[in-house]
C-alpha cells in the first residue's frame, strides 16, 4: 500500500497542480528545511583573471535562425542574393538540430579540481586558438582573498598537447585514494585525472604535482579516434577512478582502462556488444550521453525517446528500458517531448536526473518506468544538468538548526548556458518523524523523495535584474537587435562555472547566518569571477548592480576568439566624421548642409577650391567619360543611351540624377591623386575607386580597386587616374537643390528629400521604360500616379510605327523570390529593383562572309540583348573559326529546344514577328 501511494503521487508533477502530493511548502516544513532560495552578493564580485585565450572562438549559427532563415534575414532587400535560393543552399546541410545549435555550449566549460598541497584548487577549461588544448589556473586564498595564478607572463598555464580540433567536454576525476600522502602531507604521485573528448576523439591526461615547479602539471596519457562517428557522451566510473565509458553518436559503448596496455599512448577499449534488438531502431532520435550506476558494470544510457540500463556483470549484456517518453505525454506540455539531459544523483548511484523539453525527472534504476519525483521547469531546451548536496550550497552557516536538512537535502541546477537561464530544484526525503515513532521506522526503509519548496531562480551571471522594469528595458533591446543576430551574442554569458569547496569558501568570507556558497564562473568576454551566494527566504527582485540599462551591462563580445598572443604593435585610433551619414539617416541632411554653408559664409579667409588649371584638366577627363552627352540633350534621353547591360529601374534613376548635375558640382564629387592634398600623419589618406575611361555614367559597373595606399612611397608613382565620387550622390543632390532655391521639398516637412526625390525619379523611369520598351506580363507599374515624361523625350520615342529598341523584363528568379516570401508571409517586392531593363538587338547578318575573319559579334544573334565586349580584336585562324562555327550551331540548337527560353524571347516576339 505504501509503494502504491508513492507511484501514484510521482504522478502529478510539482509546479502542474496547485497541490502537488510530493511537495514540502508550509510553514512546518520551512522551519525544519531552511531558506532555498541563494541571491549574489553584489560586493563579494571578484575578478580574478582576464585573457582572450579564455573566450570562445567563434560558434555556430544562433539556434533561433536555421541556415535558411539566416541567410533570408542577413539578406539585404536589395542584395542580388536571391532568397529562393537560400532554401535550396540550406537543404544541403540537413535539418537544423532540435535541442541546442552548438556542443560548446551544451556542457559545462569549467571545472574544478582540488589539489591536496597548500588548499590550492586547479581550474580547467578549453584554450587554444581554436580551443583545442586544455588550459588551467590555480586558485589559492591569499589575506581573504582568492588570487589566480598563471604563468610568469601573466598567462595561462596550457597542455603541452595540442588535440587538433575544438574540446567539446572536460571531466575532472579526483583520486580519493589518500595512500600515496605521507605524514607530512607531501606527495608524490597523482591527484586527478582529465578526460577531454572533441567530435571524434577522446584524450586522458593525469594530473600531477611538480616538486620541481611547485604546481600542477598536466601529462598526457593517450587518445583513442573514432573516424566513423561522433561522440555523443562520455564519463568516468565512481567505482574504479581508472576506468571510463565513451558513447557514440551511432550507440555504440566502449569501455576504456587507463591501466591497461596503451600503444604508442593509443588505448583500444573494449566495445561493449550491446544487443538494442528493437530497442536499437531509434529513427530521428538522438544519443545523449551515458553513467555508470551503482555497479562498475552497470551503465545508464539516455537517448531522445528512452532511458537504458546496460548490465554486463554475468557476460552477456542485458538491455532494460528504465523510462520512456511516452511516461510523460500526460503531464508534458510540448507534443513532441523530447529528453535532452542526463545526470547521475549526487545521493547514489541509483538514482538519476532526467530531463527533457518541459519536464524534469529524478527516477531510481531499481523501479524501472516509474518515476520518483517530477516537475514542470518551464525553461527553454535546457541543455546542462548538475546534482549537490544541500551542504555544498549552504555551508559556513551560523545556525545549526538546518544541519539536519543540510545533510539529507539535494539540489538540482537546471539551464541552458545560451539562453542564461537555470533554476534550482530542490528535494530530499520526508521530513524527520519523531524519534521511536511507527513512522520513523518506516522513514528508514522507505526511499519516498519529496520535493523541497517550488523551484527558484538561480542567477548565474549576477548582475540579472529580476525588475519588471529591468525585463521590459531587455526584451526591448533584444527586438533593436538585427534579426540575423541573437542577443546572447552580444551580451557576456555564462560559459561554465564550479562551486568552490567548503573549506577554502570558510577562508574568504565570515559565517553568514544560513550558509552559502562561492561560485567560480568563466564569462563569454574571457573573464574569470567569483562570487559569493548566500540562501535566503526570498528572490532579490532589484540588485544595485544590475538595476540598469542592459545595454551598460551589455558587451559587444561576439564571441569571437581574439588569439592567444597580445597584439605587438602600438595601437593609433584614427576616426571618421560622419556627421553627414547621421544627418542622411535621420532624414535631416538639408538642413545640415545649409547650416554649414551659412558658417562657412561667415568665413573670412576663403581658399579657391580648384585652381585653372586643374579645371580644365577635370573638364577633359569628365568628358572622356561620358560627362558631356547630357549638356545638349535630356537627362532621360541620356540614361538610357547609356544601357549597355541589363540594368534596374532603380540604377537607371541613379544614372539620370547624375546626368542632371551641373559641371559644377561634378568637380565636387570627382578628383584625380595627384590633387589630393597632403595630409596630417593625425588625419587619414581616404581612398576611392578609379573612374573608368569608357564613357558611362555612375554607378560604374567592375571598377579597378584604388592603387595608393595610406602613404605613397618614393617607390610607387603617384597616379593620375580619375577617382570617386569623393561626396555621394545624396549629398550633392541636396546642394543642386538648395542652390536652386529647393522647389523640390516636401510640403509636410519643408525639407527636401534625396529618398523622396530618388523615389520620384524610379516612377518615372518606369513610366519612360514602359512607353519606349517591349515589356513582359510580369511588369507592373510602381505607382499609378506617376507621369509621362513625353516633354523630355525624342518624337522618334514616341512614334509607334517603329519598332521598339528596349526590352523591360521582371527575372523570373525575384518573382519565385517573391513567392516563397509570401508563403512565409513576409511580403516584399519592389519593383524598382526586380524590374530590368535592357537594349534590344539590332537584327544583322552575323555569319561572316567568305575569306572574313572570325569575330565576336559573330556571337551576338545568341542573344536577345545588345552585349558589348570590353576585349581586344581577336584574330581567328581557318580551324578556329571552323570549330566556333561548330560551337554556335550547337548552342544555337540547344537555345531552340530549352523551354524557358523560349518563353522569355515569346514575351517580347511581336505577332507579324511570329507570323513571319
Amino acid at each position: 500500500m505504501i509503494q502504491f501511494s508513492q507511484e501514484w503521487k510521482s504522478q502529478f508533477p510539482i509546479v502542474t497542480v496547485s497541490e502537488a502530493p510530493l511537495l514540502l511548502s508550509n510553514p512546518t516544513s520551512k522551519s525544519l528545511i531552511g531558506p532555498l532560495i541563494f541571491n549574489p552578493i553584489p560586493e563579494s564580485l571578484a575578478h580574478l583573471f582576464t585573457s582572450p585565450s579564455l573566450s570562445p572562438p567563434f560558434l555556430n549559427p544562433p539556434p533561433q535562425l536555421s541556415l535558411s532563415r539566416f541567410l533570408s534575414t542577413s539578406t539585404l532587400a536589395d542584395s542580388p542574393l536571391l532568397l529562393s535560393t537560400t532554401s535550396s543552399i540550406a537543404s544541403f546541410c540537413g535539418p537544423p538540430d532540435k535541442y541546442f545549435s552548438s556542443p560548446l555550449l551544451a556542457y559545462n566549460r569549467l571545472q574544478l579540481l582540488k589539489c591536496p598541497r597548500d588548499d590550492t584548487v586547479v581550474v580547467f577549461f578549453p584554450t587554444g586558438t581554436n580551443h583545442d588544448r586544455v588550459g588551467f589556473l590555480l586558485l589559492s586564498v591569499k589575506d581573504k582573498s582568492l588570487v589566480a595564478t598563471g604563468d610568469q607572463k601573466d598567462g595561462i598555464f596550457t597542455a603541452n598537447k595540442s588535440l587538433g580540433s575544438q574540446i567539446v567536454r572536460i571531466l575532472v576525476n579526483p583520486i580519493r585514494d589518500t595512500s600515496f600522502l605521507d605524514g607530512n602531507f607531501s606527495f608524490t604521485g597523482s591527484f586527478g585525472y582529465l578526460l577531454v573528448y572533441t567530435m571524434y576523439s577522446v584524450n586522458w591526461f593525469c594530473v600531477k604535482y611538480s616538486e620541481s615547479m611547485k604546481r600542477p602539471v598536466l601529462s598526457y596519457l593517450g587518445c583513442k579516434n573514432f573516424k566513423s562517428c561522433g561522440i555523443a557522451g562520455a564519463c568516468w566510473s565512481p567505482h574504479i577512478q581508472v576506468e571510463s565509458l565513451i558513447l557514440l553518436e551511432n550507440g555504440s559503448l566502449f569501455l576504456f582502462d587507463l591501466e591497461a596496455n596503451c600503444s604508442h599512448m593509443y588505448f583500444r577499449g573494449t566495445k561493449l556488444k550491446v544487443l538494442w534488438g528493437d530497442e536499437g531502431k531509434s529513427g530521428d532520435c538522438k544519443w545523449l550521453g551515458c553513467e555508470f550506476s551503482w555497479h562498475s558494470m552497470v551503465c545508464i544510457v539516455a537517448r531522445s525517446d528512452a532511458v537504458f540500463l546496460v548490465d554486463w556483470r554475468f557476460g552477456e549484456l542485458n538491455v532494460t528500458c528504465l523510462a520512456r517518453i511516452d511516461m510523460f505525454s500526460a503531464c508534458a506540455l510540448s507534443k513532441k517531448e523530447q529528453f535532452l539531459a542526463l545526470s547521475r544523483a549526487a545521493s547514489d548511484n541509483v538514482h538519476f536526473a532526467l530531463v527533457s523539453e518541459t519536464m524534469l525527472v529524478v527516477c531510481d534504476v531499481r523501479k524501472p518506468m516509474i518515476p520518483l519525483l517530477q516537475w514542470a521547469h518551464c525553461l527553454d531546451k535546457p541543455c546542462f544538468i548538475d546534482v549537490f548536496r544541500l551542504s555544498d550550497l549552504r555551508s559556513n552557516s551560523r545556525d545549526d538548526t538546518y544541519d539536519w536538512a543540510n545533510a539529507s537535502g539535494f539540489g538540482i541546477i537546471l539551464g541552458s548556458f545560451w539562453n542564461c537561464e537555470f533554476g534550482l530544484f530542490c528535494y530530499g526525503p520526508s521530513l524527520p518523524p519523531r524519534k521511536g515513532s511507527i513512522a520513523s521506522k518506516i522513514s528508514e526503509v522507505s526511499n519516498c523523495l519529496y520535493a523541497w519548496e517550488l523551484p527558484s531562480d538561480l542567477m548565474l551571471s549576477g548582475g540579472d535584474c529580476q525588475h519588471g522594469d529591468c525585463h521590459v528595458r531587455e526584451q526591448f533591446w533584444k527586438d533593436s537587435l538585427p534579426k540575423w543576430t541573437d542577443w546572447q551574442q552580444k551580451k557576456d554569458i555564462v560559459l561554465g562555472f564550479g562551486v568552490l569547496s567548503n573549506d577554502l569558501s570558510s577562508l574568504l568570507f565570515e559565517l553568514d547566518e544560513f550558509g552559502g556558497f562561492v561560485l567560480i564562473r568563466l564569462m563569454s568576454s574571457g573573464k574569470l569571477e567569483s562570487q559569493r551566494y548566500c540562501a535566503s527566504w526570498e528572490l532579490v527582485k532589484n540588485l544595485e548592480v544590475a538595476h540598469r540599462d542592459p545595454m551598460l551591462l551589455s558587451e559587444d563580445n561576439l564571441l569571437y576568439f581574439i588569439g592567444d598572443e597580445k597584439y605587438k604593435f602600438p595601437r593609433r585610433f584614427k576616426y571618421f566624421e560622419l556627421n553627414y551619414l547621421h544627418a542622411y539617416l535621420n532624414g535631416n541632411l538639408s538642413q545640415v548642409l545649409n547650416s554649414n554653408m551659412e558658417k562657412a559664409c561667415e568665413c573670412s579667409q576663403e581658399k579657391e577650391s580648384f585652381s585653372l588649371e586643374f579645371h580644365e584638366v577635370l573638364c577633359k577627363k569628365l568628358k572622356i567619360c561620358g560627362f558631356d552627352r547630357f549638356r545638349t540633350s535630356p537627362a532621360i534621353r541620356v540614361a538610357f543611351n547609356d544601357i549597355n547591360l541589363p540594368t534596374s529601374i532603380h540604377e537607371l534613376a541613379l544614372r539620370r540624377m547624375w546626368a542632371e548635375l551641373p559641371m559644377e558640382f561634378l568637380q565636387l564629387s570627382f578628383s584625380s591623386y595627384s590633387e589630393f592634398l597632403e595630409l596630417d600623419q593625425k588625419k587619414i589618406a581616404l581612398e576611392f575607386s578609379v573612374v573608368p575611361e569608357l564613357p558611362q555614367l555612375p554607378p560604374f559597373f567592375l571598377r579597378k580597386p584604388s592603387s595608393r595606399s595610406n602613404k605613397w612611397s618614393s617607390k610607387v608613382r603617384i597616379s593620375n587616374s580619375l577617382v570617386g565620387p569623393v561626396l555621394p550622390l545624396p549629398i550633392l543632390a541636396t546642394l543642386h537643390e538648395l542652390r536652386n532655391g529647393c522647389p523640390n521639398s516636401q510640403e509636410e516637412t519643408g525639407r527636401f528629400s534625396s529618398e523622396s526625390e530618388l523615389s520620384a525619379q524610379c516612377n518615372e523611369a518606369m513610366q519612360v521604360a514602359r512607353e519606349v520598351a517591349l515589356s513582359d506580363s510580369t511588369t507592373k507599374l510602381q505607382d499609378d500616379n506617376a507621369v509621362s515624361l513625353d516633354d523630355d523625350r525624342d518624337d522618334t520615342w514616341d512614334h509607334s510605327e517603329k519598332p521598339k529598341s528596349f526590352l523591360l523584363y521582371h527575372p523570373s528568379a525575384w518573382q519565385r523570390s517573391f513567392e516563397v516570401d509570401k508563403e512565409d508571409n513576409c511580403v516584399h517586392q519592389d519593383d524598382n529593383f526586380a524590374s530590368m531593363i535592357t537594349k534590344v538587338r539590332k537584327k544583322q547578318s552575323s555569319r561572316p562572309e567568305k575569306g572574313e575573319t572570325f569575330k565576336l559579334e559573330f556571337f551576338d544573334d545568341l542573344c536577345p540583348i545588345d552585349l558589348k565586349f570590353d576585349a581586344r580584336e581577336l584574330e581567328f585562324s581557318l580551324q578556329e573559326t571552323k570549330i566556333s562555327s561548330l560551337l554556335k550551331k550547337n548552342f544555337s540548337k540547344w537555345q531552340e529546344e530549352f523551354t524557358p527560353y523560349r518563353e522569355f524571347c515569346s514575351q517580347f516576339t511581336s505577332p507579324r514577328d511570329k507570323v513571319a
